[in-house]
């Protein structure tokens, strides 16, 4: 069972015999997503910028465009674990800040070790960013800060909303409409004329009640299949 969200990962090796050891070891992990497999860095490239890639499992030593040379060419590369028969490259390997450095011939727990290391670092660069979404809002005359991701639902009463948050609940006066505009899109969805969800809170739903913390808040039948897209996709 994944604790956590899998991380999309692609597979770059020259070896045909390779490729298919590191795939399966990558397969096997529950916190990764396999979701390419490449035989040289050109071909990866393209992978990288058509997909959202968390981790890239590379090897250095590749004809034409090296691991390395790879690396180079990124912008914004994401998460690399760097493989390579030979422990030479190590030291180089570390000014890329990779996450680690492995050594074929690939051992699991040493693989799986590598592996907790990526889904720990993507933890905390999901919580950096969560703790930077924020939004304003006035409560009894005086501008508060709320971080979205404390947020698990927003109630309509007359002309005010209630945020219902593990910090607390705060009435603040504003429409659904015009607060639901204000979040990021496909984080907050409107399941109800008098309920918004973050979707990331949801823990059950049916066709008329969505749970959050063990808490059942009304569904429209219309908004089911709109929540169901979203959460599939997260």
């Amino acid at each position: 069972m994944r604790t956590n969200k899998a991380l999309n990962t692609i597979v770059v090796e020259d070896s045909e015999t390779q490729r298919a050891i590191i795939s399966k070891l990558a397969d096997d992990n529950p916190n990764l997503n396999l979701l390419g497999v490449y035989k040289n860095g050109i071909l990866a490239l393209n992978g990288i910028r058509k997909s959202k890639v968390d981790l890239v499992l590379l090897d250095i030593e590749m004809p034409i465009v090296s691991g390395f040379d790879l690396l180079e060419s990124l912008e914004k590369p994401p998460q690399i674990i760097l493989i390579s028969t030979k422990a030479d490259y190590a030291f180089k390997a570390f000014d890329y800040d990779i996450i680690d450095y492995l050594q074929k011939p690939l051992d699991k727990a040493r693989f799986t070790l590598a592996i907790d290391r990526a889904v720990s670092k993507q933890q905390d660069l999901i919580g950096i960013k969560e703790q930077k979404d924020f939004v304003y809002v006035t409560v009894n005359l005086q501008k508060k800060k709320v971080f979205l991701n404390t947020i698990k639902w927003i109630e309509a009463l007359g002309d005010y909303i209630k945020l219902v948050t593990s910090e607390g609940n705060f009435l603040v006066l504003s429409t659904m409409k015009a607060f639901l505009n204000r979040m990021p899109e496909n984080k907050f969805v409107r399941i109800h004329k008098s309920f918004i969800v973050n979707v990331s809170k949801v823990d059950n739903w049916s066709s008329s009640k969505v749970e959050i913390d063990g808490t059942k808040l009304p569904m429209s039948r219309l908004r089911k299949d709109e929540l169901e897209k979203i959460l599939i996709v997260n």
